[in-house]
């Protein structure tokens, strides 16, 4: 099979709907030259499961969701005083599963002191603690089948209806009430303030009123 072969999807005119193209028989060699030859500079994402090869484009409504969520988490982390290592879309896979997953956002945040100074490798080191996935157009079980491979403990998905929070338990993901990472943080909670985000045109302005929250929430009895 030859990489060039392939390429990822083009965006639709009016970039309202993700695109998705999934692909049989594809070796590691061939996922791993493909990430290669694409770079890091992409709105791409790619999702390898023991020869099948999924590769996704964005749509605008997904990367505004994304950022959004984004800052949530990253204002979380400040309010509550928690290190948070950002690794936005990076490249997380394992060879000897082969499997490997770019997700739309992922942080470490429980487990950031492990990963200071090094090259993520998810072999030696643990998986982020949260990870991001924006699901509005298009289903995302092939993707969550790795992360489960993988041992993330922690997924938000955003749905066309509603954030879930997947919690990793006894192997398998189930849909939870509130967070791992920010236990004082519910599904509503999360989805409240996104919906806050549809109805004005500044992302501020959302996290000042999170920030707000948080600061309500730790000075009740």
């Amino acid at each position: 099979m030859m990489v060039n072969q392939f390429a990822p999807p083009q965006a639709a005119p009016n970039s309202q709907a993700t695109q998705r193209v999934v692909l049989h028989d594809v070796s590691w060699q061939t996922y791993q030259a493909l990430l290669s030859d694409m770079g890091d500079h992409r709105s791409s994402r790619l999702a390898y499961d023991r020869g099948v090869l999924e590769i996704t484009m964005p749509s605008d409504l997904h990367e505004f969701i994304k950022r959004l969520l984004e800052r949530i988490v990253t204002t979380l982390t400040e309010e509550l005083n928690l290190k948070v290592r950002s690794i936005g879309s990076v490249t997380l896979d394992r060879e000897d599963l082969s499997q490997g997953v770019e997700p739309d956002s992922g942080f470490y945040i429980q487990n950031a002191s492990h990963i200071r100074g090094r090259k993520l490798d998810l072999v030696n080191n643990p998986p982020p603690d949260l990870v991001v996935e924006v699901d509005i157009t298009s289903v995302s079980t092939r993707r969550l089948k790795i992360y489960k491979q993988l041992q993330v403990p922690e997924v938000w998905r955003c749905t066309a209806q509603a954030i879930e929070i997947k919690h990793l338990q006894n192997g398998e993901y189930t849909s939870r009430e509130y967070s791992l990472a920010f236990p004082m943080v519910s599904a509503v909670t999360i989805q409240q303030f996104l919906e806050q985000g549809k109805d004005t045109d500044d992302d501020n302005e959302v996290v000042r009123s999170l920030r707000s929250w948080i600061q309500q929430q730790q000075s009740s009895p």
